[in-house]
């Protein structure tokens, strides 16, 4: 059995930008705020955030986050997930740490848990490409995507306009809309000049694979004050799948709470942690 199933799962703060929209950047092309935006996603380490909306492989999602980031090795992130229909309605509780997944919370199933709070797999790895995840199916895919990586799409768009200042949980932001395909990342990817401006396309082109979408994502983004994202929204239809045989439609919100401040994940206690045999991993 997959990991995924000791789960029980069910059917199909402040910002973190400043108080207002600079008017400088407001005043950029749209290209060039979007472009400045994925710039800066360099510089961010670690990220407080949520999301809402609906995947096609579990129907209504919720879930907090935090996570550092590449830039601050070794990455983790710790999640509280809830799904709509679960059978429990207390969500799950995942960790991702020293290369293994942790759950928890009142959505594992204790048949599968050996009496213990915590079920631990391993290797496990989380925000990276398409080929790259492996979260053994707990992660909807279109979650295992790094959001950071995620708020720069709209750098590959050739559509992309502003809308005006709207407010995004007390903050001041611009908010900007566009379509994106795979095949305009890679063109932008083609078009890299210097290493690091490769690197970074082509890990867009990467997560954005992981999103499954059949087409065009339509994608809303929101910059603050700081020219760094303060939300977004993607949606799109998405491409049938071994475990999701009739595609569906992905419709995610994401809104950043806090930019760079630490963030600690720690593996729960060993004592209370049973580790899924090797056979019983598998998908």
């Amino acid at each position: 059995m997959a990991f995924a199933a000791v789960v029980l799962l069910g059917g199909g703060a402040a910002g973190c930008g400043g108080d207002s929209a600079k008017e400088d950047s407001a005043k950029l092309a749209p290209t060039a705020a979007v472009a400045k935006v994925a710039e800066n996603s360099e510089d961010i380490t670690s990220l407080h955030y949520r999301v809402t909306g609906t995947v096609p492989e579990r129907g209504r999602v919720t879930a907090e986050a935090s996570m550092k980031t590449e830039k601050a090795k070794p990455t983790a992130m710790t999640m509280k997930m809830t799904v709509a229909g679960a059978r429990a309605k207390g969500g799950l509780d995942i960790r991702f740490v020293d290369k293994a997944i942790y759950l928890g919370g009142s959505d594992l199933d204790p048949a599968t848990s050996g009496g213990k709070n915590w079920v631990r797999a391993e290797p496990a790895v989380w925000g990276r490409g398409a080929s790259n995840n492996n979260s053994y199916r707990v992660l909807p895919r279109s979650m295992e995507v790094s959001p950071v990586v995620q708020s720069t799409f709209l750098a590959g768009s050739k559509d992309v306009r502003r809308l005006g200042t709207e407010t995004v949980d007390g903050t001041k932001a611009v908010h900007y809309r566009g379509t994106v395909t795979s095949r305009e990342l890679r063109a932008a990817q083609s078009a890299a000049k210097g290493k690091d401006t490769w690197d970074a396309r082509t890990e867009r082109v990467d997560q954005f694979v992981n999103l499954g979408i059949d087409g065009a994502l339509a994608m809303d983004l929101w910059v603050d004050g700081d020219d760094h994202p303060e939300q977004f929204r993607v949606r799109g239809k998405t491409y049938a799948t071994q475990n999701d045989t009739d595609g569906g439609t992905l419709d995610l919100t994401v809104t950043f709470l806090d930019l760079n401040k630490p963030v600690t994940v720690k593996a729960p206690p060993a004592a209370d942690t049973t580790t899924l045999a090797a056979d019983a991993q598998e998908g």
